[in-house]
């Protein structure tokens, strides 16, 4: 078996859709389970709409998720002079024609086919002219296009993913290939650069399910090797609707700024379409390449759901350690004026110590700084729920929390077994649930009536700044919202 070499050719005319980087993806877990090559074309012919920045984009986003190329990135509109050659090659062996039929005699005949009824099919009334015809023409300046002629028959491929596909050739017009300005049209670009760059798989979305048999007719006129093929589903919206900018962030580089950690997207979107069997849902990189295989692609649409990447960008940011996660967390502490990046990094330790505490409750990098402010020396607001919930006799909840920061002040050592102790025994002495010394505690450090473990809490605020937590507290249950 030859070497598997597989491509992914995004066109440069807006950003990298999460489509195609899923695709990009089940083209690069491929190769990377059967040892090939994983190459990037640049399909750059839309000379009007192709763009420096979104080939940079493309680069970028690739580079993020960890999809590095194996060769040098091919642009398409490098190859004109291979593409026209090819149509040469393919005008020469008699499978394609010179059409110099207008465009306005063409839409004519269109109308008039609707008119009737009828489906437009070109007539081949060019196909007809006589060589010296065709030549006197040609000679003559008339600006002509390129037809392939269409053989008898059906043309089949067996998909990796739909099994055998077959199309009936009559219902397949004979198609343009070169445009009278010389261009080549999308499908004769493709298979020249395919066949170019030795492609042994298309893997590519089911929306090019109409191009293939296209395609396959021109491998053979060109006396080429048919590679295999594999179309994967669409992605839909959680409407049904293919998805688009209506259901949310589309763009790859979006989800980077949201907060989402290269290694759950590119998770989340292997599993869009493609099942490694079993109930197994969350994966680093390189067990998706272990489990990869085209038995695993599904057949039906694919559904985005942007909650389940939140929740599988949680389940990402538990598994990474607080070193990787400190370059994402660090500027956006920075920016929240929680602290300066010398701060930071004079507290190194603890730092780390804090964003592997937080982690675990965030779904984005960005929760890890929302739920940072109390252990820095900023003021905190509280939550008015948490407050209205665990305060809601505020000369009750003030008496317990003296009585606990009495038993915090003094408390040695500053462990969590100490501090358990000592305020289950406060809890016993006053009759009531530990709950009740805990949850009021918990809003007083936090604001919040969500968070860590209130021992770790305490442990990661240290001594000096939960008494003063305890202190603003005390003052916003005496004196009102006002004094907080």
């Amino acid at each position: 078996m030859p070497t598997p070499r597989l491509r992914f050719a995004p066109s440069p005319t807006g950003y990298l859709h999460v489509g195609g980087a899923r695709t990009a993806l089940f083209n690069w877990l491929f190769v990377r389970k059967h040892g090939g090559q994983f190459l990037l074309r640049i399909e750059d012919t839309d000379k009007a709409r192709s763009t420096e920045d979104s080939t940079r984009a493309i680069f970028e986003g690739l580079e993020w998720l960890g999809l590095d190329w194996d060769e040098e990135v091919v642009h398409q509109g490098a190859n004109l002079d291979r593409h026209q050659q090819d149509v040469g090659r393919l005008v020469a062996r008699n499978a394609a024609y010179r059409c110099f039929c207008t465009a306005a005699e063409l839409d004519e005949r269109r109308n008039a086919a609707e008119a009737r009824k009828e489906t437009f099919t070109y007539d081949r009334r060019c196909d007809r002219l006589s060589a010296d015809e065709v030549a006197r023409r040609v000679a003559a300046g008339v600006p002509y296009a390129v037809r392939f002629r269409v053989p008898d028959g059906e043309t089949a491929w067996d998909d990796a993913v739909h099994g055998v596909i077959a199309f009936p050739n009559k219902d397949i017009d004979d198609f343009v290939i070169l445009r009278s300005d010389g261009t080549p049209i999308y499908n004769m670009a493709v298979v020249s650069d395919d066949i170019a760059m030795r492609i042994t798989l298309v893997m590519r979305g089911d929306d090019h399910i109409s191009n293939t048999p296209k395609q396959i007719l021109l491998y053979r006129a060109l006396g080429a090797d048919v590679p295999e093929f594999a179309h994967v589903p669409m992605i839909h919206g959680l409407d049904g609707k293919k998805l688009s900018k209506r259901h949310g962030a589309t763009a790859v580089g979006d989800y980077r700024h949201q907060g989402i950690l290269p290694s759950a997207m590119v998770n989340f979107l292997a599993l869009l379409g493609w099942s490694p069997g079993g109930d197994r849902e969350v994966m680093s990189l390189d067990e998706m390449v272990e489990l990869f295989s085209t038995d695993g692609l599904q057949k039906k649409a694919a559904i985005f759901d942007p909650k389940k990447l939140e929740w599988m960008n949680g389940q990402h940011l538990t598994r990474t350690p607080a070193a990787a996660l400190e370059p994402l967390v660090t500027p956006l502490m920075v920016e929240a004026q929680l602290a300066t990046p010398d701060q930071l990094a004079a507290r190194r330790d603890w730092y780390l110590a804090l964003i592997d505490l937080l982690k675990v409750r965030a779904r984005a990098v960005g929760d890890i700084v929302k739920q940072a402010g109390p252990y820095f020396e900023a003021d905190i607001p509280y939550e008015e729920q948490a407050a209205r919930q665990h305060w809601k006799e505020p000369a009750a909840a003030a008496d317990l929390l003296r009585l606990t920061r009495e038993k915090l002040a003094s408390l040695e050592p500053w462990t969590p077994e100490a501090m358990e102790q000592a305020l289950r025994e406060l809890a016993e002495q006053r009759g009531v649930a530990a709950g009740k010394i805990f949850q009021p505690l918990r809003v007083a450090l936090t604001g919040m009536s969500v968070s860590p473990g209130i021992f770790e809490v305490l442990v990661a605020m240290g001594r000096k700044l939960a008494l003063r937590r305890l202190d603003n507290a005390l003052r916003w249950l005496d004196q009102g919202p006002q004094a907080a």
